[in-house]
């Protein structure tokens, strides 16, 4: 009699957001039975899940992950073989209005989940998504997995504490569990609050006849952009490991914003300089001025490479949004 292969089941915390939804159709394509949380999953929309087409395909599941008891409850309910954290405040700029949401939301959160995992399944697989905010400025050095940390916003020192939260219980319990320390990445499931989504948004209806200006605040800093799609594989290979280790997962190519605009703008045929101007509102208290990455540990061991990188993730988005967008 042949052994009978289960399927795996994996659960997203936080299904609704860009990577949730990128990472739901990759693991369905894969042959997996996915669930997703959200804190509400009848009132919440799942737009990016239904763009992609698979929301008939994902069983969602309120959950509120600073809720312990709630975590529990879904954790026993689905029991999941792998668990991916991508929950939490997502925005840098909203963090410095609301700092304690972003702590609890991204701090708490993992740590609730960790402890769920060791008092119910210590073999469940765990990825948390951290971020390349917390190095810092990195002054043009590339940062690495042993480059110390130097958070410079509410958002960075969350994710700071919940990557240094899943070391512990890593080595301390034994349990499978990493962070994907993760530069910027984008895709056309961005809300419009992200400054990259903003940007593109207004170059195509000023492309399609708008006569709006574009307020930004600094254009100057430097960042690596990747593309989302191309991440979540990433997430996937980290769980999927000989063994749990954090991974630092980026381009490698750094840009300034200026010129992330130039791009967009070129690609609908404009000077960007015709189009934007400089609100000293929108600064932040605190921006690290260069950010620098280097994922040559996850092309080595998880043999993982962008293909969409540089000036791509720019024009992708721009042909993406354009064709959304109806004449003025």
């Amino acid at each position: 009699m042949n052994d009978v292969v289960l399927q795996r089941r994996a659960l997203i915390c936080g299904v609704s957001g860009q990577d949730g939804a990128y990472l739901a159709q990759l693991l369905l394509a894969k042959g997996y039975q996915v669930w997703g949380t959200s804190r509400d999953a009848e009132a919440r929309g799942l737009s990016g899940l239904q763009s992609l087409g698979i929301r008939d395909h994902i069983k969602v599941v309120s959950m509120s992950p600073v809720d312990f008891r709630s975590v529990l409850q879904v954790i026993a309910k689905v029991q999941p073989h792998e668990i991916y954290n991508l929950s939490g405040q997502s925005s840098v700029g909203l963090s410095f209005e609301q700092p304690f949401e972003t702590m609890e939301s991204i701090s708490f959160g993992t740590l609730n989940l960790l402890e769920a995992i060791r008092f119910l399944d210590p073999s469940i697989r765990f990825y948390n998504a951290g971020s390349s905010e917390c190095f810092g400025d990195t002054g043009g050095v590339p940062a690495d997995e042993a480059t110390l940390f130097r958070p410079r916003s509410p958002y960075a020192v969350a994710k700071a504490a919940a990557t240094w939260q899943v070391a512990v219980y890593r080595e301390s319990y034994g349990l499978f569990a990493c962070t994907g320390i993760l530069s910027n990445h984008e895709s056309p499931l961005r809300p419009e609050r992200f400054v990259t989504r903003k940007i593109v948004a207004a170059a195509c209806r000023i492309a399609k006849g708008s006569n709006e200006k574009l307020k930004l605040g600094n254009i100057t800093i430097r960042r690596d952009w990747g593309w989302a799609p191309e991440y979540v594989e990433a997430m996937w290979r980290m769980l999927n490991y000989s063994i749990p280790e954090d991974f630092v997962i980026a381009t490698g190519i750094t840009q300034s914003l200026q010129e992330f605009i130039a791009t967009v703008f070129a690609e609908g045929g404009l000077n960007w300089h015709d189009h934007v101007i400089s609100d000293p509102s929108l600064l932040r208290p605190s921006d690290p001025a260069e950010s620098r990455v280097s994922s040559s540990k996850a092309r080595e061991l998880l043999l993982w490479t962008p293909e969409c990188v540089g000036s791509d993730v720019a024009r992708n988005l721009f042909k993406a949004e354009y064709e959304q967008v109806p004449p003025v």
